[in-house]
């Protein structure tokens, strides 16, 4: 059994915060030593050697660009973008590194089509060795502004890009996280273009009205990579019952955020972790299983270090090498190893499986 994460932010903390991701998270830990920067980031939970520890197999390894805020004075609003090249420029930068790291450590595989896809999973069939093991990247674009006009997504399709969503804030193409609004034609004119190329739409960060519109409109694979159920936070970030149940009709997966904030309506920042326990994790994947009816329809998108840290995510997590203590509590509670292994892992693969070309 592997772990396959949803949603990683690994380029931007690279090329941002400058967080090689061949180091441990410890070792990332002792080198940061800017008050700043931890308040921003909090303290690392990613990397490598603590993924393969871990059985982390597969990660929705994002591009992700953000829009600028108007403060030029912080460092890392030089990684913020004003125009569509702009964006393009920065997604760019963070695909570059992700080919880099693949080129310069035989430990990772960027995972294009499904030969690449068996390659990775091979690694970690019984009887392999330790050293053996590979860590598959899938490129998602999490906020679609990179993409310079719809039917330019063919290049980022030639380039790895294989998942996309559309919104983080409200973009050219959708409203978003705190940006009500609706798909823009530019929004349905690039969900006809991604479909065309058998791409996975991600529904995270899409605001309700552009969510529900697209859940209509798209024919194609659709996952929430990182959003929890919104009975646990209250918020526009999340998902209502009602776009759990359209997702699950379109057999789409959603991947569960190991955020404190994202699991509890009154946890904030600064609150002790153990106020949010690793049962709450249980009760947000057991919510979509008893909702949707089977354990078809959820997995795990950490985000980890997507802004926070070891700080702020529940108790009995520290870093992402502990993420198999989520199935040995979904065991605990009378789960099979079948439905344990769905929520860990099949599930998301099926959904890349079918999107991926076969070579």
């Amino acid at each position: 059994m592997i772990v396959v994460d949803a949603h990683q932010d690994i380029a931007y903390n690279a090329l941002c915060y400058g967080r090689d991701y061949r180091r441990s998270a410890l070792e990332t830990r002792r080198m940061e030593t800017d008050p700043a920067l931890i308040a921003r980031r909090g303290s690392a939970t990613i990397g490598l050697p603590d993924a393969l520890l871990g059985r982390v197999g597969v990660i929705f390894s994002t591009l992700f660009v953000a829009p600028h805020d108007g403060d030029e004075s912080q460092p890392w609003s030089k990684f913020t973008y004003k125009t569509p090249r702009e964006a393009y420029k920065l997604a760019s930068a963070q695909l570059d590194y992700y080919n880099r790291l693949a080129d310069e450590t035989d430990k990772i595989q960027m995972i294009k089509t499904q030969a690449d896809l068996d390659t990775v999973l091979e690694s970690w069939a019984d009887g392999k060795d330790v050293g053996e093991h590979k860590q598959g990247f899938v490129l998602l674009m999490e906020n679609a502004d990179p993409i310079i006009e719809p039917q330019q997504f063919e290049e980022w399709y030639e380039r790895g890009v294989r998942m996309v969503g559309p919104a983080w804030a409200g973009t050219r193409y959708a409203g978003g996280t705190g940006h009500p609004g609706p798909l823009t034609p530019l929004g349905y004119e690039l969900l006809d273009v991604m479909m065309s190329f058998n791409a996975v739409l991600d529904l995270s960060h899409l605001a309700e009205e552009a969510c529900l519109q697209a859940l209509d409109r798209y024919e194609g694979i659709i996952i929430a990579s990182h959003s929890n159920p919104r009975r646990f936070r209250d918020s526009d970030r999340h998902l209502t019952d009602q776009i759990i149940l359209r997702l699950a009709e379109h057999d789409g997966v959603m991947g569960v955020v190991l955020f404190n904030r994202f699991l509890s309506n009154g946890w904030r920042g600064g609150d002790p972790k153990a106020d949010v326990p690793l049962t709450v994790v249980a009760d947000a994947i057991d919510y979509v299983c008893q909702l949707t009816g089977s354990a078809a329809h959820v997995g795990i998108g950490s985000d980890f270090d997507g802004g926070f840290g070891t700080e702020s995510i529940p108790e009995g997590l520290d870093t992402v090498t502990d993420l198999m203590n989520i199935g040995t509590l979904l065991r605990s509670r009378g789960y099979t190893e079948a439905d344990i292994e769905a929520v860990l892992s099949s599930n998301m693969l099926r959904k890349l499986r079918q999107a991926l070309p076969i070579t």
